[in-house]
């Protein structure tokens, strides 16, 4: 899978335990309900220039 975008990056979250948490609770609940592993991916808005 190729994503290209100018307007998100992936965030960063290192240092954010809680997040990384909440996030792999919200993928076991989704893989619960559908029956399908899934992978949520985190973005963050960058900031562009305008032209």
């Amino acid at each position: 899978m190729n994503i290209q975008t100018e307007e998100y990056k992936i965030a960063s979250l290192i240092d954010d335990e809680g997040t990384v948490d909440a996030i792999k609770a919200a993928e076991a609940a989704i893989a619960d309900l559908s029956g399908k592993e899934v992978t949520l991916i985190a973005y963050e808005k960058t900031t562009v220039q305008e032209h």
